[in-house]
C-alpha cells in the first residue's frame, strides 16, 4: 500500500480570492507580517501498490485528466 499526497495550488499570476480574503482577515487580526497567502487544496490517495515509480506515475496521470486544471493550477506529488 502506497500513500500519494497531491497538493494543487494556483499558478502565479492566476488572482487568488480565498488567499486575498484570508490575507486581510489575518491582517484585521493584527498578524501584520503576512506578505501574502495563497490557498490550494490537498488530495490523499491510498493505492493498491508498492512500486513507487508506477504510483508516481499513475497520480500524474490522475493529476493532468481530473485532480487538477492544469490551465490555471500546478501541483506536486509526494510518494510516501
Amino acid at each position: 500500500m502506497t500513500t500519494a499526497i497531491v497538493n494543487v495550488f494556483l499558478k502565479e499570476g492566476v488572482l487568488d480570492p480565498q488567499g486575498k480574503a484570508a490575507h486581510h482577515a489575518l491582517d484585521s487580526l493584527g498578524f501584520d507580517g503576512v506578505k501574502d497567502v495563497r490557498i490550494g487544496k490537498q488530495i490523499v490517495l491510498q493505492l493498491e501498490t508498492d512500486d513507487k515509480a508506477k504510483a508516481e506515475a499513475e497520480v500524474k496521470e490522475m493529476c493532468e485528466t481530473l485532480l487538477a486544471n492544469t490551465v490555471i493550477e500546478d501541483y506536486t506529488i509526494e510518494i510516501k
